[in-house]
C-alpha cells in the first residue's frame, strides 16, 4: 500500500520574513520527486521544516498517522555539502558507519550484519576501494557518494537529499538517480532538493515548484510546463518543448 507524507498549511518564518507560506503537499512513496525553484524559494526551508530541524510557525506533516518528526528513525537526510566540515578526521568508512549507529546503540560495538551492510552500500556507489581514504582527500562527487552509502546503511523508509548534485560529475549524477530509481521501486519515499532545470530534471517522478509559496505540485509533466514555471521563476527562464521532453535552458 502507498504511503505518503502529508504537509498541511506549513508555514515558517526568519525574524519576521515570511520564507513559505501556507504549504499543503503531498509526497508519495514509490515515487522520486523534486523540489524546484528559484534561489531563496525555500526547497531547504522545506525539508528542514518538515523534519522539526527548524521550527514551524503553523501547519503539521505527518506520515503513517503519526507526526513525521516523531519518527526520524526512519528518515535518511543528507544536507548540503556546504554543510559538511569536510576537515573532520573521519575515514570514509567511519561515514558510512555512522549511518549504523541508530540501530546499533551509542558506545556499542557494530556487528558483523552491520558491516557487511555498509559495506554492500559503499560497493553500490562505487566507493568500496576508497574505504581507509580520509573524506577531506575525496573529490565533490566523490564526497556525495559517501554520504548517499551512509544514507543507504541507515535502513530508512524515507529519504531526503538537499542538492546532491551540486558540484558532482556525471558518473556520480548518474549513479545517485539509479539509486533513487531503485529505492522508490522498494517503496521508499524519495525527496530530492534540485536546483539543474535541464535533462536531469527527467529522472524525476513528480516535482514540487515553490516560490515561498506552493505553485504547483504533482506528476512531472503536470508541473513541469511553461505557464508554472513562469509564475514561479519570473520569466527569467527559456522553456523548450519538444514531443518527447521538456526542457529549460
Amino acid at each position: 500500500m502507498t504511503k505518503a507524507i502529508e504537509v498541511n498549511n506549513l508555514g515558517v518564518c526568519y525574524r519576521n520574513v515570511e520564507a513559505l507560506k501556507e504549504i499543503s503537499i503531498s509526497v508519495r512513496s514509490g515515487r522520486v520527486t523534486g523540489i524546484i525553484g528559484p534561489n531563496g524559494a525555500g526547497k531547504s526551508t522545506l525539508i528542514k521544516a518538515m523534519l522539526g530541524l527548524i521550527p514551524a510557525r503553523s501547519g503539521s506533516v505527518v506520515y503513517d498517522n503519526k507526526p513525521l518528526e516523531e519518527q526520524l528513525e526512519i528518515v535518511s537526510y543528507v544536507p548540503q555539502r556546504s554543510q559538511i566540515d569536510w576537515t573532520y578526521p573521519a575515514t570514509v568508512w567511519d561515514v558510512v558507519m555512522m549511518g549504523r549507529v541508530r540501530k546499533t546503540g551509542w558506545f556499542r560495538r557494530f556487528s558483523s550484519m552491520s558491516r557487511r551492510i555498509a559495506r554492500e552500500a559503499l560497493e553500490r556507489v562505487d566507493m568500496a576501494a576508497y574505504s581507509n581514504r580520509a573524506i577531506g582527500q575525496l573529490s565533490g562527487g566523490q564526497q556525495q557518494r559517501v554520504f548517499l552509502a551512509r544514507s543507504l546503511a541507515q535502513e530508512g523508509e524515507i529519504f531526503f537529499f538537499d542538492e546532491p548534485f551540486a558540484g558532482v560529475d556525471r558518473k556520480t549524477e548518474n549513479i545517485i538517480f539509479n539509486i533513487f530509481r531503485e529505492l522508490a521501486a522498494t517503496g521508499k519515499t524519495v525527496l530530492v532538493v534540485n536546483h539543474d532545470l535541464g535533462e536531469s530534471i527527467t529522472n524525476f517522478d513528480d516535482l514540487i515548484l515553490l516560490n515561498k509559496k506552493l505553485i504547483a505540485a504533482g506528476a512531472r509533466e503536470d508541473v513541469f510546463v511553461e505557464n508554472n514555471l513562469n509564475r514561479a521563476y519570473g520569466g527569467k527562464v527559456k522553456f523548450f518543448s519538444s514531443p518527447r521532453r521538456s526542457l529549460v535552458a
